[in-house]
């Protein structure tokens, strides 16, 4: 069994938690919904459309390291979907775990667009994509990410996913 330890980037709506249930999945690893540490303040500000600031998100990127550090996902790997979305948060989450391996969505606005069109039931409204766009920046080379584009079937990116993660990562 691996201790890999991995988080599943991108914007809403770039299917970080259906590439990151599959992953733990498939390596046998404990799965961690992101969104779900979010504070009842911030769900409330992002359901009203106000988009969240730094501040707003270090509690819950802080409760995100949290996870990727205990000593559960330390002994039997754990794989994240958190956006991520600026270097300064993903530094946050590597000084929690210094093997951390980031796999970032990205794509096309329109896909993104329509995937949060069609969504049911979940807080975050399409109003708020651009300013996560706006807010994105997306991991440098020296990040070594897996980046998978998101007009990739599913079962394709798992399949990339899986192949990149079993590769040797240059420091």
């Amino acid at each position: 069994m691996t201790t890999q330890r991995i988080v599943v980037m991108g914007v809403s709506g770039s299917g970080k938690s259906t590439l990151a249930r599959a992953l733990a999945k498939s390596l046998q690893l404990h799965f961690v919904e992101g969104d779900a540490l979010h504070s009842a303040e911030n769900v409330a500000r992002m359901a009203a459309g106000v988009p969240l600031t730094d501040e707003d998100r270090h509690g819950w990127l802080q409760a995100v390291a949290g996870q990727l550090a205990n000593d559960s996902a330390r002994s039997r790997g754990v794989v994240v979907s958190c956006s991520a979305l600026k270097r300064s948060y993903r530094d946050l989450l590597r000084s929690a775990a210094n093997d951390l391996r980031f796999v970032y969505l990205h794509g096309d606005g329109r896909i993104l667009a329509r995937r949060l069109a069609s969504r049911r039931g979940h807080y975050m409204p399409p109003s708020l994509l651009q300013s996560q766009l706006d807010t994105l920046e997306p991991p440098g080379d020296d990040e070594h990410p897996i980046r998978l584009d998101i007009a990739t079937p599913p079962h394709q990116q798992l399949a990339q996913a899986l192949q990149q993660l079993h590769t040797v990562r240059t420091p």
